[in-house]
């Protein structure tokens, strides 16, 4: 399972650096890619949307400058699909770190998360 891992990662993330070495320290290989340059397809977000059980809202980085160039009410107004094509053209807008393996995806890094895809080896 752990060669079909994709992370799609921010290089100044502190979230994703954590994330990262999570991952490292319990061996679990992945392949990284830079979410900034190559943001999720809105093909990849219309598979992994709903395979990661949140909202199209919950993959929004809310505390980034792409949300605020946004406005809270403009994206409150915008339809998921418009969202969609937003979060498709702008990685900095995409919540992150994104993992995706083949069982699940989540968006963010939450320890306990993780720890429920990758359980530690005895």
């Amino acid at each position: 399972m752990s060669d079909d891992i994709l992370v799609l990662a921010y290089s100044g993330c502190d979230t994703c650096k954590k994330a990262l070495k999570w991952l490292e320290a319990r061996g679990v290989s992945y392949k990284t890619r830079p979410i900034v340059d190559q943001p999720p397809t809105v093909a990849e977000l219309r598979q992994w949307i709903p395979k990661s059980g949140v909202s199209v809202r919950k993959w929004l980085n809310i505390s980034g400058q792409s949300y605020r160039a946004l406005g809270k009410e403009k994206v409150d107004a915008a339809s998921d699909a418009e969202l969609v094509e937003w979060l498709a053209k702008d990685g900095k807008l995409v919540k992150r770190p994104v993992l995706v393996s083949k069982d699940a995806v989540t968006v963010g890094f939450k320890p306990e998360s993780y720890e429920a895809l990758f359980p530690a080896r005895g």
